[in-house]
């Protein structure tokens, strides 16, 4: 695709979207982003034009991407709260797919999760083969980018791993912590999800780093990283949920949920592919390791303060 075309971008003001939106700059594009956050800090200036997602007004949301040649999307939820619910975010990106198609956005770069699946009994992964399929079915030449846990400056899961390493003189991991897990850095997907916007073709890529741990590999390494190393527990799911939400009321977020807790012990953060991305997990920690997990990174946080830029770590 040549340059100087418009491509949007959800959530370019947050995570994973502001990391495709630079490169999306970078190689001349025209970038608007669709976004909640519109008082958020605006890390491009006037490179980046921000609207409203509309959900609720769906002409209004095809009306915004007129003339858009590819739409990446990151939009999702991490868990339901009382903000927000996973069956919301199901149905406002089927109504993002059909605003693309009307306003004839000629292609889109989907980020779902490794192995979705509509029968599963875990709504995450449930809602997201929803969605791939209903990609599928609009007709929208398509990328679906499959990645497990990302990893960067403005990580969570990471980060509060290295920060509950450096406050409690022990960790507790899931049952044996055996279950598999394959970081990929936020960079790598965001080039990922560029490359597949220049193309045509229809394509389903699992997008995992170059290392695979268990669990309980993870936490290890990035307690020897940050000189932290603890003794690490096998507790039974349900305790280590029980703790973890104690945790969670001392920091005001949601640590974790049960779903994910079910999630990485069924190894569903775990494919068996080559890696797409290059970034070592444990060269980009020991790059950090003076501020990984010094202070905690709070998903609701970010949800309740849609004006401050997301923190780095």
């Amino acid at each position: 695709m040549t340059t100087q075309q418009l491509h949007a971008v959800t959530g370019a003001f947050g995570y994973s979207g502001k990391y495709i939106a630079h490169r999306l700059l970078a190689k001349g594009h025209r970038v608007t982003t669709l976004t909640n956050s519109l008082q958020r800090e605006n890390p491009f200036g006037n490179r980046v034009k921000a609207y409203p997602f509309n959900f609720d007004n769906p002409a209004a949301l095809a009306e915004t991407l007129q003339g858009v040649d590819v739409l990446y999307n990151t939009y999702w939820v991490r868990f339901n709260h009382k903000l927000f619910r996973h069956a919301d975010a199901v149905q406002n990106t089927l109504t993002l797919f059909e605003a693309a198609k009307r306003a004839g956005v000629s292609r889109i770069v989907h980020v779902s999760i490794t192995n979705p699946d509509e029968n599963s009994p875990l709504e995450y992964f449930q809602g997201k083969a929803v969605l791939e399929n209903g990609l599928k079915a609009s007709g929208i030449p398509y990328s679906i980018l499959r990645p497990t846990v990302l990893f960067g400056k403005e990580d969570i899961l990471i980060n509060n791993i290295a920060w509950m390493l450096r406050k409690f003189p022990v960790f507790g991991v899931f049952g044996d912590g055996r279950y598999h897990i394959q970081p990929i850095y936020v960079d790598d997907l965001a080039q990922l999800a560029v490359a597949a916007g220049e193309h045509a073709r229809n394509e389903i890529i699992n997008a995992i780093g170059p290392e695979t741990f268990t669990y309980r590999e993870l936490v290890q390494t990035v307690g020897t990283i940050i000189g932290k190393k603890r003794p690490i527990l096998s507790i039974p799911p349900a305790l280590g949920f029980v703790m973890s939400q104690i945790v969670g009321k001392i920091v005001g977020d949601v640590l974790v949920t049960r779903e994910e807790i079910d999630g990485l012990m069924a190894d569903l953060l775990h494919v068996q592919t080559p890696p797409t991305g290059k970034t070592r997990l444990t060269e980009w920690a020991t790059k950090h390791a003076d501020t990984l997990g010094k202070k905690y990174t709070s998903e609701l946080a970010r949800r309740r303060n849609r004006q401050v830029a997301y923190a780095s770590n």
